[in-house]
């Protein structure tokens, strides 16, 4: 029932305070709505303004809800509730609300703008607008605005305009608040103003919202559909949990093995939606000392006799620990450390006895000394001077033994040689000299001790068989590494005669850690084997296998596992969703409101309506049951068999009932605030339509009723109709002018209008041909005569019916009314009259007049002929009264009992 008109609604509370009794249907749900959890608000409001829900607004609000219970959505959708600003207000009878006019809609498809379309107070507004004339855009802006639920067809703006130019649609709204005028302004997407949700909308997607419920054909009371519709969301939704929820059955085919008394056994066997994905991820995580572990305790349980291979474990782990010991040493022996250190003391001395040289080149450059002073054997021989004079001159201190001593050399006077020999002391005692001999010496013995240094790792055959047993890898590198210690140890030497430090390599990985881990593993596999040995150690070691074993076994099916306990987390999720989507609450709700609106006199008010509009064989019964949260009311046939509407029902019959339906609920509110209908007769028949129009003038005797319409014979009707009943007409049309489309013109078409009006339209049609004419256009008024002479004739027909018969019968309109042939009379005069003016007219209206086959009248002429129609109506008219009165006057006077 979304495109139903929001007929319960009405002003509020401008100064009024609303008692819950006065509350709408629709406010009350809107406010229990609040209420709701998030997700099923968000299913109302969605209901409210859509028709039938698409399967994305279920994929929406099935996400809504499994967000609202840990089941968080990849797309982050959020809810929108059902906001009090898009219900019409509540409805009283000391309001009154007429709609005078809409005005200057800006934004809405081509409408032109500054436009005003005006509404009667009251009676009957008629609008017609052919396809493209703009209907449909001032009827979308009108749901909007009176919140109609209808709201799913967009209005778009002008689609020539650029992006930047176009905004939202807009409109201004002319109305009467008891009697006080106000203009009420529109935006689309803000809120409307709440007087015009007083306005009631009937349209097209009203006769679906009634008659297509579940396929039964039932009658809902407006606004319930939505209950209904939660109630269907809800068991829908719930189909989409099922289907989840079996899809996350866990399978444990994987891991069923496990389930024992270990902690994974146990894990394992109390799998639930509370297991933390961290607690498998501990478990299945292993560390290689543990999978060592495992390893070791494998073999321990297996062997034959624990002590003997313990004694063999520990014997083989002490000469493995030798070895850990010769590689670190060896290793310290060559290492960078030692290295550097020779590199070093080379480099120093170097340093030091060039100092030496450089100083003794200088002593050498003073002259007069024989080659070779200040050299090796040079100063051997000083020294040996310096100890033989210590013995000769015990009373002096070499050199200074003054001029007159004798040398201690040659022995001969010293004189001026005692001077040069203070001189050789000197340069014997310089710092250079003394730190040439000190580095040499120390290098030296460096040197000595690492060139004595064994470096071997003394690894014999029987040891490098072992190692091959344990690990084979280390056993090859352990040897490797034995030749490239001894290789570096050579190559240093060398390099320390040749001082090319670079054919040293760098210093190869030792063993020594890796062989230390064997000798743990060997003592610890020892130690386990003397717990297994003993029987409470032995329960130890099997207990602390299985766990491991357990784990180790865990680690290739955690994927498995892990994908189990989301399985289940997801189920306990759904379960929860399960309960969100019981119609208990909804049921309760429907039950409530349906006691609201059910009353003989809308049962009375439904068939009444029913039998108007011809459906009159369908009656209400208003026994009030639900059925899984939808409350309605089942229209039964008085029919020899059980039959659905469905099968005995038409298009049209369906639409009738729909109005029906409308009316009747519009007729049961206290309110009186006017209709409005877009197109209500598509579908019908001609017999159903005439009931329609004699409805909705019937309504419009007590409410202020507008109807947009395309349908000229409907349009007719209506006119009728209205006549009839005395209710008075507003007409409108709708038309595109180069200004743009919705331009209100206050006449209707041609085709709509009756014979005066039609030689009005004529006659200002005339006018503008005069004016082509004057201008020279050959062509153009050539066409426009033709066309005029063309409407002239089916003016001429309109008459006939219209004026010489005394609309006694009219085309399309199945009904004849006897009565007018007492004003009818048509003589010999008639017949040559119209046969005249229709043979003038065929002959201009017809193509060669347009191709010049025939000289067509100027414009003079056309204004006579027209003229000539309006006398002839005129006559004829005052022709049929006085007929008619001289008629009724005879009939008085035969009629029997009068004189």
């Amino acid at each position: 029932m979304e495109a139903y008109a929001d007929h319960y609604s009405a002003v509020w509370g401008f100064e009024q305070k609303i008692t819950g009794s006065q509350m709408s249907i629709l406010q009350e749900i809107q406010k229990w709505s609040s209420s709701l959890p998030a997700w099923q608000s968000d299913a109302i409001g969605r209901l409210f303004e859509k028709e039938e829900l698409s399967i994305e607004d279920l994929d929406d609000l099935y996400a809504l809800l499994k967000d609202e219970h840990g089941l968080e959505d990849p797309k982050g959708r959020k809810a929108s509730r059902l906001s009090a600003d898009q219900i019409p207000v509540s409805a009283t009878s000391s309001t009154q609300i007429e709609l005078i006019a809409m005005k200057d809609l800006r934004n809405v498809n081509r409408i032109a703008p500054d436009q005003r379309l005006p509404f009667s107070p009251q009676g009957l507004t008629l609008i017609y607008g052919d396809n493209g004339s703009g209907k449909s855009g001032y009827s979308r802006v009108l749901k909007r605005a009176c919140r109609a639920r209808d709201q799913s067809e967009p209005i778009h703006p002008n689609a020539f305009l650029q992006p930047e130019k176009a905004g939202r649609a807009e409109a201004t709204f002319e109305v009467d608040i008891n009697k006080s005028p106000k203009e009420l302004a529109w935006e689309d997407g803000k809120v409307a103003p709440e007087a015009l949700s007083a306005f009631a909308v009937f349209d097209s997607r009203c006769a679906r919202s009634y008659l297509d419920s579940e396929g039964d054909y039932a009658y809902v009371p407006y606004g319930l559909d939505i209950l209904e519709g939660l109630a269907d969301v809800c068991k829908k939704i719930k189909g989409k949990i099922d289907a989840e929820y079996t899809q996350s059955t866990v399978d444990d085919t994987a891991y069923r093995d496990l389930v024992g008394e270990t902690k994974v056994g146990k894990l394992i066997s109390g799998l639930s939606a509370k297991t933390k994905p961290e607690q498998v991820i501990a478990l299945a995580t292993i560390t290689e000392v543990e999978k060592a572990r495992h390893t070791e305790l494998e073999k321990s349980l297996k062997e034959g006799n624990p002590k003997e291979k313990a004694a063999q474990l520990r014997l083989r782990a002490r000469r493995i620990a030798k070895v850990v010991k010769s590689a670190t040493e060896k290793q310290s022996i060559v290492g960078d450390a030692a290295f550097e250190k020779l590199r070093k003391l080379v480099e120093a001395n170097d340093i030091a006895q060039k100092a030496a040289q450089l100083a003794a080149q200088k002593f050498n450059d003073e002259g007069g000394l024989l080659p070779g002073t200040g050299s090796k054997a040079w100063k051997e021989l000083f020294e040996a001077a310096r100890r033989f004079a210590v013995e000769a001159y015990q009373e002096k201190t070499f050199p200074d033994l003054g001029p007159g001593s004798q040398c201690p050399l040659c022995q001969q006077p010293l004189k001026e040689g005692a001077e040069r020999l203070l001189r050789f002391e000197e340069f014997v005692q310089q710092e250079a000299e003394k730190k040439a001999e000190a580095s040499k010496k120390a290098l030296s013995d460096e040197y000595k001790l690492f060139a004595e240094r064994n470096v071997s790792l003394g690894i014999d055959d029987e040891l490098y068989t072992e190692l091959e047993v344990i690990d084979k890898e280390l056993a090859t590198d352990t040897r490797k590494f034995n030749s490239e210690i001894l290789a570096r140890h050579a190559a240093i030497k060398e390099a320390v005669s040749t001082k090319d430090w670079g054919q040293v390599l760098a210093m190869p990985a030792g063993p020594a850690t890796r062989l230390q881990s064997w000798v743990d593993k060997l003592n610890a596999e020892a130690d386990t084997l003397d717990k297994v040995a003993e029987e409470e150690g032995r329960a130890t070691a099997k207990k602390e296998f299985a766990e491991l074993d357990a784990r180790i076994q865990l680690v290739k099916v955690k994927g498995a596992v892990l994908t189990a306990v989301e399985r289940l987390d997801r189920q306990a999720k759904l379960r929860k969703c399960q309960s969100a989507v019981k119609t208990n609450a909804i049921s309760k709700k429907a039950t409530e409101l349906t006691q609201k609106v059910v009353s003989k006199d809308l049962e009375s008010a439904l068939n009444r309506e029913f039998k108007s509009l011809g459906v009159g064989n369908l009656q209400v019964c208003l026994k009030s049951r639900t059925d899984k949260g939808k409350a309605f009311h089942k229209l039964k046939l008085d029919l020899p068999q059980a039959k659905t509407p469905g099968d005995i029902l038409s298009e049209g019959e369906q639409r009738a009932i729909a109005i029906g339906s409308f009316l009747a609920e519009a007729n049961i509110g206290e309110s009186s605030t006017g209709v409005v209908f877009d197109d209500p007769v598509s579908s019908l028949d001609h017999k159903r339509r005439e009931r329609v129009a004699r409805r909705l003038a019937q309504e419009a005797s007590r409410r202020q009723v507008i109807v947009f319409t395309h349908d000229l014979y409907f349009l007719d009707l209506l006119i009728h109709e209205a006549e009839k009943a005395g209710v008075p007409v507003e007409k409108q049309s709708l038309i595109r002018r180069p200004e743009g489309f919705g331009v209100a013109d206050p006449d209707l078409p041609f085709e709509g209008m009756n014979t005066k009006a039609r030689v009005g339209y004529l006659r200002n049609k005339q006018q503008q041909i005069n004016k082509i004419y004057k201008s020279g256009d050959e062509p153009e008024h050539r066409k426009q005569t033709a066309d005029a002479y063309r409407q002239l004739r089916i003016a001429w027909e309109r008459a006939i019916e219209e004026v010489l018969l005394r609309s006694v019968v009219l085309r399309f309109r199945k009904g004849i009314e006897t009565q007018r042939l007492a004003g009818v009379m048509v003589e010999d005069v008639d017949y040559v009259t119209v046969d005249q003016w229709m043979s003038k007219c065929s002959n201009y209206a017809h193509d060669q007049a347009l191709l010049g086959g025939v000289e067509v009248p100027d414009p003079d002429e056309l204004l006579a002929d027209i003229s000539a129609l309006d006398e002839w109506r005129k006559q004829i008219e005052k022709r049929g009264e006085v007929t008619q009165k001289q008629r009724k006057a005879a009939s008085s006077m035969q009629t029997p009992g009068k004189h």
